[in-house]
């Protein structure tokens, strides 16, 4: 166990090391091959070119990691094959910019071949509570459900980043929740695995908070989601309770959220779904008067709460977890409110 334990610390202190020491040499990559984020439109917060791909450092030092103390069975290798392809993917789209009916497909191949290794959702809590089966199987149709979960994640974490820290962070906090849940169920080779993309995020985070010295661009922001979605496949959704389903939705709540309601948005207005616009959570509250530093902690802390309510879920159960969602929501509107009528901040708003 004590040797375990010790894979697990020492996955987590690399990943962080080789990514804080490799991102330097990637900005440095990004702008000899004009991988850079010129602010062109109000969406952008940012007022100066930022180097992109970023992501290339995150996933460096999560690879060394893996690599080196990971058990790599089936699952595990499916996931990482459709990584460096969703990696490649989204280097090609910080340079090139590419399409997003193309990027959809390739994100559908990779999403594919992580379901032909054996990572797939094949059981659903059944939502009668009344009933004595517990779970319902879902068959053939677990396959395009998976999919579409891992794709609809990495989308949603690549629609969130939008502001300095924003996207490395909601994922940092995510990847940290489901190493907890790991390290609970006993399951050591993912706990390796999420110790692996925490310590990557956060080896990558004093770069990309405000003021950015570098963005992760698609390459970092599609990764992510890739990896989360597909680690709560592997962890989760395979189900050791009848809560299972709902804790990897409490724990990507936030980019969830936000990717439903814009695409809902953007429908209402006869527009694409993956047309951009300037609705998303963090310009509103951007326009409700808080700074850039100011929104992403605010919606860092909704993240963390909500992924705490995820393992309250899964260790107190369902009553006790509502509680404190409960708390959550009531504190979050309390403090937006408080902050708003104290003009807290207005300040440095144009930074």
């Amino acid at each position: 166990m004590k040797f375990d334990l010790l894979r697990v610390i020492f996955a987590m202190l690399v990943a962080f090391l080789v990514t804080f020491a490799s991102t330097p040499i990637v900005s440095i990559l990004a702008k000899k091959i004009g991988a850079i984020d010129a602010p062109k439109d109000d969406r952008r917060m940012h007022k100066k070119p930022i180097p992109l791909i970023g992501g290339l450092a995150i996933f460096y030092g999560f690879i060394v990691a893996i690599l080196c103390f990971c058990d790599i069975d089936t699952g595990l290798r499916g996931i990482l094959i459709g990584s460096f392809i969703i990696v490649g993917l989204g280097v090609l789209d910080d340079v090139m910019d590419i399409k997003a009916i193309y990027k959809l497909l390739v994100q559908i191949i990779a999403a594919g071949i992580v379901v032909l290794h054996g990572v797939s959702i094949t059981n659903f809590t059944n939502p009668n509570m009344f009933s004595d089966v517990q779970y319902i199987s879902l068959g053939f149709w677990g396959v395009p459900i998976t999919i579409f979960w891992i794709v609809a994640v990495t989308n949603a974490l690549n629609l969130i980043d939008g502001l300095d820290g924003l996207a490395v962070g909601i994922s940092s906090i995510s990847a940290l929740s489901l190493f907890v849940i790991s390290l609970i169920t006993n399951q050591i080779n993912l706990a390796i695995f999420t110790a692996a993309i925490v310590g990557a995020g956060f080896g990558f985070f004093p770069f990309n908070m405000y003021p950015a010295k570098i963005f992760m661009g698609d390459t970092g922001s599609t990764f992510l989601g890739f990896v989360l979605s597909c680690v709560s496949v592997l962890g989760l959704f395979k189900g050791y309770a009848v809560i299972s389903f709902a804790i990897p939705f409490l724990i990507l709540a936030l980019p969830i959220f936000d990717t439903f309601f814009a695409i809902i948005r953007r429908v209402l207005k006869g527009q694409s779904p993956m047309t951009a616009d300037r609705g998303h959570l963090h310009h509103r509250l951007i326009d409700m008067g808080f700074n850039q530093k100011q929104t992403v902690v605010i919606l860092c802390i909704a993240s963390g709460l909500l992924s705490l309510s995820a393992v309250v879920l899964m260790l107190s159960g369902a009553y006790r977890a509502i509680i404190l969602i409960a708390a959550v929501i009531l504190l979050t509107c309390i403090s937006i409110k408080f902050m708003q009528e104290n003009d807290i901040g207005n300040e440095d708003n144009n930074e």
